[in-house]
């Protein structure tokens, strides 16, 4: 009885208090250590929906499983189809890397004696968990193949495909849940970069040719959208996911924690994410004026670029009177002041910082007839999102600003205002083998949702030629032979060291697939298209 009490005790203190880091994941601490242990990491055998649990015992036996995940809409109101896949690393090293041990397992147990309705005992493949412990030294024994993170892909393209074999066959979408939660990174990557488009076409009707072909337009609008969005997360993990998704298009962002991820952990110490010195609105009411807040912000960063809240009082006032009673201080430091509101409307109080700036500072004219205002900018963070961010720039532009003038801060529409079905992410079953060696191909064909349909059998990501997008075709079809496979083994029973790319190899490849890949293109080859096709016909759908 004590031992079982000893137990109970010992699992308890496990599924609160394990796992100070992800070095340490699958080792039970010392209970000296519990204290100093984080409370919010569960064990990986209870990382999946409640009915995945009990799947083992509804498949039917197989050799062999294989599921794939995909991206079955494009995003809203974009009329394009491409997405920028990225977050599989994150998913890859912190989840499926782990190392189970036994204790992960006893913790389940405890969990799932009272999990089912009426807390009584619910269904798990313990034996399966402590088998591949036993087996496989602690890794769950799927193999895992994933696009290349920064892939530009058009929607129905596989991102990744599981396989599981023989008796682990019944474990193949256990991983479901974690994986498809690269939706969130992908959409973000993938609305950023959409953001990239508006800003850039802005850019290149607005400013001079000849600063377009220069090094220096790149670093221009490499800041011009700036992630606002930390504070707004729902957790850390989501900032760092969906900020580091941000940084593969932009380099402006003030979630450092996203900035300091990638640049220790994914890029080998290269900074990639920066921010500018700036006030907030307690800054400015600290002060008994705000001329006094700018002048001593002008003293400590006036000789660089730094941003200035406007709108703590009265905004026309701070435009109007006060900032003109700086302008000679500021001017005499020689750096360049970004004008920020935070309130009205956005498109209103970009063009009334615009004018106030031109007005106090001055502007030159360029070559294709855009003011640009002497060293003197506005950054709207206040209620920025994709729409509101092309208003600007058609106000901007149509009072013949040029764009380069304007920044954005964009916080919940960037990193908060996503969900799964945005770009309506699922993994499904594509195909099987029973325990008597019969195939099957496996596809989902609901009549009353023809969007939901699935690919069936074993699929093929490949490239018809250097540059091409990625195109799916049946697994071994002659037609494939000679193309370039696209999909990565990115973990094959454990952990592959050194499979993931840095992030600037990442950032290349996404500036380099944007560029050359054309929107709204169709990734199905003819030979997978019949396929689907006969089984439609063949269960009554009309095609």
């Amino acid at each position: 009885m004590a031992h079982q009490v000893s137990l109970v005790l010992y699992c308890w203190l496990w599924v609160h208090l394990c796992y100070a880091d992800l070095s340490a994941v699958g080792h039970v601490y010392p209970l000296e250590l519990i204290s100093g242990l984080r409370t919010l990491e569960c064990p990986m055998s209870v990382m999946t929906d409640s009915y995945k649990a009990g799947h083992f015992l509804m498949y039917p036996e197989c050799k062999s499983m294989s599921a794939y995940g995909e991206f079955r809409e494009p995003f809203p109101n974009m009329e394009d189809n491409r997405f920028v896949f990225y977050g599989m690393r994150h998913y890859i090293e912190n989840f499926v890397n782990r190392k189970w041990c036994k204790a992960d397992v006893d913790a389940a147990e405890i969990f799932y004696k009272t999990h089912k309705a009426g807390f009584t005992p619910y269904p798990f493949p313990k034996d399966l968990f402590y088998k591949f412990i036993n087996e496989n030294d602690g890794y769950l024994p799927v193999t895992i193949e994933a696009l290349p993170e920064g892939t530009v892909a058009y929607i129905h393209t596989p991102c990744f495909i599981i396989t599981a074999e023989e008796e682990y066959s019944r474990l193949c979408t256990y991983l479901e849940t974690i994986l498809t939660m690269i939706w969130y990174p992908t959409c973000v990557a993938t609305l950023s970069r959409y953001t990239r488009d508006l800003i850039e076409r802005s850019f290149k009707k607005s400013v001079d040719d000849e600063l377009v072909s220069s090094s220096l337009f790149m670093w221009l609008l490499d800041s011009r959208l700036h992630d606002f969005g930390f504070r707004g997360c729902t957790s850390v993990e989501q900032a760092v996911l969906g900020g580091s998704a941000h940084l593969l298009n932009f380099e402006g962002s003030d979630t450092m924690s996203a900035c300091y991820h990638v640049q220790f952990h994914l890029n080998g110490g290269k900074p990639v994410g920066t921010s500018i010195p700036a006030t907030e609105h307690s800054v400015m009411t600290a002060w008994e004026s705000e001329e006094a807040a700018m002048l001593n912000e002008i003293e400590h960063f006036g000789d660089g670029l730094f941003a200035c809240v406007m709108d703590s009082y009265d905004y026309d006032n701070a435009l109007n009177v006060v900032l003109p009673k700086v302008a000679e201080a500021k001017v005499a430091k020689g750096g360049t002041i970004v004008l920020r509101p935070d309130s009205g409307d956005p498109v209103e109080a970009v063009m009334k910082g615009l004018y106030a700036a031109e007005k106090t500072f001055g502007c030159t004219t360029n070559s294709k007839g855009f003011k640009v205002i002497n060293s003197a900018a506005v950054i709207q963070g206040d209620g920025i999102n994709y729409q509101n961010v092309q208003k600007i720039l058609d106000a901007v532009l149509e009072a013949k600003f040029s764009a380069m003038n304007v920044a954005f801060g964009m916080g919940g529409a960037l990193l908060q205002k996503v969900n799964r079905d945005t770009m309506s992410f699922a993994t499904k079953l594509s195909h099987l083998v029973y325990a008597n060696g019969e195939e099957r191909d496996v596809m989902k064909t609901p009549k009353t949702s023809s969007a939901k349909t699935s690919l069936p059998g074993r699929l093929f990501v490949c490239r018809e030629s250097p540059g091409a997008p990625p195109m799916v075709y049946p697994l071994g079809d002659p037609a494939c032979k000679g193309m370039e496979p696209v999909l990565k083994v990115v973990y094959n029973k454990r952990p592959i060291p050194g499979v993931f790319d840095d992030f600037e190899t990442v950032r290349e490849r996404v500036r380099r697939e944007w560029a050359a890949i054309p929107p709204n293109g169709k990734p199905i080859a003819p030979q997978l298209q019949t396929k689907i096709n006969n089984i439609l016909r063949s269960r009554g759908h009309k095609v």
